[in-house]
Formats: C-alpha cells, structure tokens, sequence
C-alpha cells in the first residue's frame, strides 16, 4: 500500500494535535485564593460570574476571609453544588 503526500500530513496532523492536548491536560492549574483574589480572577471559577464573584468579595469584606472552601457557601447563590464543582480549583490561605 503506498503512502500518500495526503495520508503522510493527515497522520502528521493527528500525531500533533494529540501530543498538543495531552500537553494542556498535563498543565497544572493554579489555584484561585478566594481570599485575596479580585472579581474577574474569581469569576473564572465554574459557576461564578460577575455577580457573584462581587458577592465573595462583600462577603469576605463584611464578615472577614472564608476559613476552607465550604465557607463559600455563606455567599447567597453559592450552594454545596456550585463548591463541589470548584473545589480543586480554589485555595484559602492568606
């Protein structure tokens, strides 16, 4: 059977969009400090927006900074769900 220009540059292609996404699911993420992060850093998380990235901020200005990650549900629209989804993704520490 032989190969192609065409074949070559398609299994060329493939062979590098798999190695370039294993890459990126390699990447370490940093973790967001729900502590001293500011709005548009914490509307990255999953399931905060603009909104409630401002609710965090009030929160932790009115009543002082959230002790683990369950502390974000003392920020209305913040459910056990929502800090299920972004716990790996967040840190505490001040």
């Amino acid at each position: 059977m032989p190969i192609t220009l065409k074949g070559l540059f398609a299994a060329l292609f493939l062979s590098l969009s798999l190695g370039i996404s294993s890459l990126a699911l390699a990447q370490d993420i940093t973790p967001i400090n729900v502590n001293t992060a500011d709005a548009e850093l914490l509307a990255e998380l999953p399931g905060i927006g603009p909104s409630r990235a401002a609710a965090i901020i009030e929160e932790r200005e009115n009543n002082g900074a959230f002790a683990d990650a369950d502390d974000l549900t003392r920020v209305s629209g913040i459910g056990p769900a929502t800090v299920d989804r972004m716990r790996d993704q967040v840190t505490v520490t001040e």
